[in-house]
C-alpha cells in the first residue's frame, strides 16, 4: 500500500487512476455515468489520500469517518475508490452493473462500506446531517461526514432543508463538497459555473463556504484543511469542475450524460497509462469509546379499560418509557410535538430528542442517518405531511434502513381542521414500501405494546395514530404481535365479518350491537397489523361467515379493504365483500359528522352489513329475525 498523504504528484496520478477506472468499468458494463465521475476525481483523490479516516476492514467501526455520494450516479468513481483502498478487487470491480453483482448502478448498503443508498438526488446531504448529529450529540465522537454533492441536485428543496438544519445545529463535523461541473442531464444547470451564487447562499445560511478550482489538488487540499479547522459551523466546498474532464470527446459536452464513451481505447490513451495504486487510509482515532446513555427497566404506561385516551397520546407516553429502558432510542419531530406527543420524550430525554422543524424530508433523512450509527430513531409528524418525505421513506427501504415512523391525525376523524390536515393516503403509501410494517392501533394499551415492538422491528415500520380519544378496550397485560389481529366479537353463528382498525373499530362494535338486535351476528376483527396481515384469522373468519365487510378512515385505494380482499383472493377464498372507505373529498365538520358524511360510521356499517347479507342470500334481513341468513 502507498502512503500518499502529502504527495501532490501522486494525488494527480490517483485522480487519473479514478478516471481510467471509471471509463473501464462503465464501458465494460455498457452503461453508467462516467462523465459525472471524471469531474470529481481530484476532489476524491485528495480526500481519500489525506483526510478520510477509515478502517476498511472494520466498516462499521463507530470511529470511522463517513463518505456519502449524494450524486450516487457517479458510482464508477465511488467503486474506483473502493478498489483503490483495497475494499474490492479487480474481478469484482469489473462486474459493475451485472446481474448478481454487489456493484449496482447506484451504491447501496449491500456493500458494507456504503452507509446508505443514493441515486435519488437531494438525499445524501440530509442523511449526512443525521450522521453528523449522531456524531455530535449521540456518539460524541470526532468522526467527520463528507458528502459529495452534484450541482444539479442543489435545485432540490431537501438540500436547503439540510443546509438550514446543519447550520442551526452548528455541525462543524459536516462538509458538503459541491461538484459544480455545469452540465446536467439535458442541458446546463441553473447557475452553470457561477460559484458565487452557490457560495453566497451557503453563507447566507450560516455555513463557511470555500470556492475553488476542483481540479487543482493544492486548492482542494487547502479547502479540506480549512473545513477541518472550522468550528461551530459546517463547511461547503464549492468546486468548479469540468464534466468529462480528461477525455476531449466528452469534456464539457452536452449529450454525454449517462452514456459510456464511444471510443474507450482513445479515452484511455488520452488519460495515460493504467495505474494500480492501493491507498493506505489513515486510521480513525479510537481512543474514546462511543457515548452511552443510562437506562433502567421498561415500564410501559398502563391504562384502565373504559378510559378514553387518544392513541397519539399513548404513543408519546410509550416512547418516553421506551427511551428510559433503551439507550439507543431517539426521537425526531417536525415541530408538532404537542400534537404527536413526542414532547413527552423530549422532556424525559432531551439529549436524545431532535427538533427538525417543518422539514419532513430532513426529519426522515436525519433518522436514516442516525440509524447508520446503530441508533433506533422514531420520527413523528401528521400523517398527511409525511407525503412530502415519501421519497426518503422509499429510499430508506433501499438503504436497508431501520426506522420507525408515526403518522398522527390520520383520517377524516380529525374533524374541523379539514382535508389539508387529513392523512388519507398513508396506509397505501406505507404498505407499498418494500419490507415495511404498518400498524394501526385502536386503543392506548395496544398502542403502547406496538410501540415497544417497533423498536425491534427491522426495516421501515409505520404507526398510524388517531387524534380523537378512544375507549380503552384492552387490558394493560394484553399481548399483541406484528402480523396479528384481534377478534373482539364473535358468536357460534356469525353471519358476516366486519374488519376495522383504529377509529372504525369502535364504529364496527356499535354497528354489531345494532345488527345483533336485528338478528344478524357480526364477527368483528381489529386489524391492528395492516402489514403483515394475520391471514390465518382472516381466512378462518371468511370461511366461517362467507361475507366480509371492511371499514376504514382512508381512501379506498390501497387501504384496509384492498389489503384484506386481495389477500383472500390470493388464498382462493370466495366471499361476498363490501369495502367502506372515504370516497368523497371531505370538508370541515365535527369528527362525528365527518364519519357520517364519509359513510364509515356505525349507521353506514349497519346498512352495508344488511345489504351484504341480503345480496348473499337473496332475502331481506329483517329486524328481529334471522330469515334468509
Amino acid at each position: 500500500m502507498t502512503d500518499v498523504s502529502d504527495d501532490r504528484q501522486t494525488w494527480r496520478g490517483l485522480a487519473q487512476q479514478f478516471r481510467v477506472d471509471s471509463i473501464r468499468v462503465s464501458s465494460e458494463a455498457g452503461s453508467g455515468h462516467p462523465t459525472s465521475s471524471l469531474s470529481a476525481a481530484e476532489l476524491m483523490a485528495v480526500l481519500v489520500a489525506k483526510y478520510w479516516r477509515y478502517r476498511v476492514d472494520k466498516p462499521k467501526d463507530a470511529h470511522n469517518d463517513h463518505l456519502i455520494f449524494s450524486k450516487g450516479h457517479a458510482s464508477p468513481l465511488y467503486y474506483s475508490i473502493l478498489k483503490a483502498i483495497g475494499a474490492i478487487d479487480e474481478v469484482e470491480f469489473m462486474k459493475y452493473r451485472q446481474r448478481g453483482s454487489r456493484l449496482e448502478g447506484h451504491p447501496t448498503p449491500v456493500l458494507p462500506w456504503v452507509d446508505v443508498a443514493t441515486g435519488s438526488l437531494g438525499q445524501g446531504l440530509p442523511v449526512g446531517v443525521g450522521i453528523a448529529l449522531a456524531g455530535k450529540r449521540l456518539d460524541r465522537l470526532p468522526y467527520r461526514t463528507w458528502v459529495l454533492c452534484g450541482d444539479s441536485e442543489m435545485a432540490e428543496g431537501s438540500m436547503w432543508e439540510a443546509i438550514a438544519q446543519a447550520s442551526f445545529d452548528k455541525l462543524d463535523n459536516l462538509t458538503a463538497i459541491v461538484d459544480v461541473n455545469r452540465l446536467g442531464q439535458v442541458g446546463p444547470t441553473r447557475y452553470e459555473w457561477d460559484l458565487d451564487v452557490y457560495a453566497d447562499r451557503f453563507r447566507s445560511f450560516g455555513w463557511n463556504a470555500v470556492e475553488i478550482d476542483g481540479h487543482d489538488v493544492e486548492a482542494v487540499d487547502q479547502a479540506y484543511a480549512e473545513a477541518v479547522a472550522t468550528t461551530d459551523r459546517p463547511t461547503a466546498i464549492v468546486a468548479r469542475t469540468v464534466k468529462g474532464k480528461g477525455v476531449s470527446a466528452v469534456e464539457n459536452k452536452l449529450g454525454a450524460h449517462g452514456k459510456v464513451v464511444d471510443d474507450e481505447e482513445a479515452a484511455l490513451r488520452e488519460l495515460g497509462p493504467e495505474r494500480n495504486m492501493i491507498v493506505k487510509l489513515h486510521a480513525p482515532d479510537t481512543s474514546t469509546p462511543p457515548h452511552s446513555f443510562e437506562v433502567g427497566e421498561l415500564n410501559l404506561p398502563r391504562y384502565e379499560t373504559g378510559q378514553k385516551i387518544a392513541t397519539r397520546r399513548a404513543f408519546g407516553d410509550a416512547l418516553a418509557a421506551l427511551g428510559a429502558a433503551r439507550a439507543d432510542v431517539v426521537a425526531l419531530d417536525g415541530e408538532v410535538g404537542n400534537s404527536t406527543y413526542t414532547e413527552i420524550f423530549a422532556k424525559a430525554h432531551p439529549e436524545r430528542f431532535f427538533q427538525m422543524y417543518i422539514a419532513e424530508q430532513q426529519m426522515v433523512g436525519a433518522a436514516v442517518g442516525m440509524q447508520v450509527r446503530g441508533w433506533r430513531p422514531f420520527a413523528a409528524t401528521f400523517a398527511a405531511f409525511l407525503t412530502r418525505a415519501y421519497d426518503f421513506v422509499r429510499m430508506a427501504a433501499v438503504s436497508r434502513a431501520t426506522i420507525a415512523i408515526c403518522g398522527s391525525h390520520a383520517g377524516v376523524s380529525i374533524g374541523e381542521d379539514g382535508p389539508s390536515q387529513m392523512g388519507l393516503e398513508d396506509l397505501a403509501s406505507m404498505r407499498a414500501v418494500y419490507g415495511s410494517t404498518v400498524l394501526y392501533p385502536s386503543d392506548a394499551n395496544q398502542t403502547a405494546k406496538l410501540v415497544a415492538l417497533m423498536a425491534d422491528q427491522p426495516g421501515i415500520s409505520y404507526l398510524r395514530t388517531t387524534r380523537q380519544a378512544t375507549e380503552v378496550i384492552y387490558g394493560p397485560d394484553e399481548e399483541f404481535q406484528v402480523g396479528g389481529c384481534k377478534v373482539v366479537r364473535q358468536s357460534e353463528d356469525d353471519h358476516l365479518t366486519i374488519v376495522g382498525a383504529g377509529i372504525t373499530l369502535f364504529e364496527a362494535l356499535a354497528a354489531a350491537d345494532t345488527l345483533a338486535a336485528g338478528g344478524i351476528n357480526a364477527r368483528v376483527i381489529d386489524l391492528y397489523s395492516v402489514k403483515p396481515l394475520d391471514l390465518a384469522t382472516l381466512r378462518e373468519a371468511a370461511r366461517a361467515t362467507g361475507r366480509v365487510l371492511t371499514v376504514e378512515d382512508h381512501w379506498p385505494e390501497g387501504g384496509i379493504g384492498e389489503a384484506v380482499f386481495s389477500s383472500l383472493a390470493e388464498e382462493g377464498i370466495p366471499v361476498a365483500g363490501k369495502s367502506l372507505a372515504v370516497r368523497h373529498l371531505p370538508e370541515s365538520a365535527t369528527p362525528e359528522e365527518e364519519l357520517t358524511d364519509a359513510g364509515i360510521d356505525a349507521r353506514a356499517i349497519v346498512a352495508a352489513a344488511r345489504a351484504l347479507v341480503e345480496r348473499r342470500t337473496g332475502q331481506p334481513a329483517m329486524a328481529g329475525t334471522t330469515a334468509g341468513v
